[in-house]
C-alpha cells in the first residue's frame, strides 16, 4: 500500500510546441514525470493534446510547499528541462489549484 498523502494541490502547465518535436517532448516530459515522483514528491501527472493543438500537463503534490520545493539539480533533470525547452514555442501561463474534492479513479 502507497503511504504517500493523497494530492491537496494541483499545477496546470501549458505550452504550444514547435511542430514536429512533439515526441522528444512527450519522452523528456515522462521522464521528468517520473523523476519528480520518485525524488521530489510529486504525485504524478497527466499529458493531454487540447483540441487547439496546445498540449497541458496536470500535475498533482501533497500541497502547495511540496511543489515549491521540488528541486532536482542532476545533469538528467537539467539535459530533460533542456530537451523540453527546445520543443517549446511558447509557454502559456500557468495555473495553481487548491484540491477541494477528489473524485478521480486510480
Amino acid at each position: 500500500m502507497d503511504d504517500r498523502p493523497g494530492p491537496a494541490f494541483a499545477v496546470l502547465y501549458r505550452w504550444r510546441l514547435v511542430p514536429g518535436r512533439e515526441a522528444s517532448f512527450e519522452a523528456a516530459w515522462a521522464r521528468m514525470t517520473e523523476r519528480i515522483a520518485a525524488d521530489a514528491g510529486g504525485l504524478g501527472s497527466r499529458l493531454h493534446r487540447a483540441a487547439d493543438g496546445t498540449w497541458a500537463a496536470y500535475a498533482q503534490w501533497s500541497d502547495r510547499a511540496a511543489w515549491e520545493a521540488m528541486a532536482l539539480d542532476d545533469a538528467e533533470a537539467a539535459t530533460l528541462r533542456r530537451t523540453m525547452a527546445d520543443a517549446v514555442a511558447e509557454t502559456l501561463p500557468t495555473e495553481t489549484f487548491e484540491i477541494v474534492r477528489d473524485l478521480f479513479r486510480p
